[in-house]
């Protein structure tokens, strides 16, 4: 069996998740998004997902693909979006040091295994400050001790990662028992940052 592919999971840990973001919520962040950001979403569409899932039901809302969207979690600082079969967000409020608030977008895309992207935004849409913030963990980053003895050997076997981002730690892998038998002692389940005001920390 041939294999080229690995999932892991990051957890992205929120420190002052309970802190007071005022009367910015992420509902609201989400209705006044531009449509750059969510390209299958109009703003009318957004207002009746919300509607929906305040009120307790699960009707999904056609998006400009004519495929389905639904809310799936709300809370202040943080909402889930399904935007399709394939394709799930998350819509995270981070306070600042600085007393602002910075919006943190997590697409998820269902390959083989889960598959994501974080991006950074101001916390009105105004600026992608991503690579101000967050570095994506190379491969190095998730080496055991006996993976970094043995790191070309795994470079061989995994020449990518597909890595899922998420705030609740979760395990995972996709590969073939034999490669996976090779490399699992090797590669760390989990990367974890925490957010301390002013970017990810490892």
């Amino acid at each position: 069996m041939k294999i080229s592919r690995i999932s892991a999971v990051v957890a992205a840990l929120i420190a002052g998740a309970a802190a007071s973001f005022g009367q910015l919520t992420a509902k609201q962040v989400f209705a006044e998004a531009p449509q750059s950001v969510f390209p299958l979403l109009d703003h009318d569409t957004k207002l009746d997902m919300i509607d929906y899932f305040e009120s307790g039901m699960s009707t999904a809302s056609k998006n400009a693909m004519e495929g389905k969207s639904r809310i799936t979690a709300m809370s202040p600082e943080k909402l889930g979006i399904a935007m399709s079969e394939a394709s799930e967000y998350e819509l995270c409020l981070l306070p600042r040091v600085s007393g602002d608030t910075v919006v943190a977008l997590i697409s998820t895309v269902a390959t083989p295994a889960p598959d994501s992207r974080m991006t950074v935004y101001t916390g009105d849409w105004g600026s992608n400050i991503t690579s101000q913030v967050f570095s994506k963990p190379a491969l190095s980053e998730w080496l055991t001790e006996e993976g970094q003895a043995r790191a070309g050997e795994v470079e061989g076997l995994v020449p990518f990662l597909l890595v899922s981002y998420s705030y609740d730690p979760n395990t995972g892998a996709f590969l073939s028992a034999d490669v996976y038998e090779l490399v699992s002692p090797c590669l760390k389940e989990t990367v974890t940052y925490r957010w301390d005001g002013k970017k990810f920390v490892r």
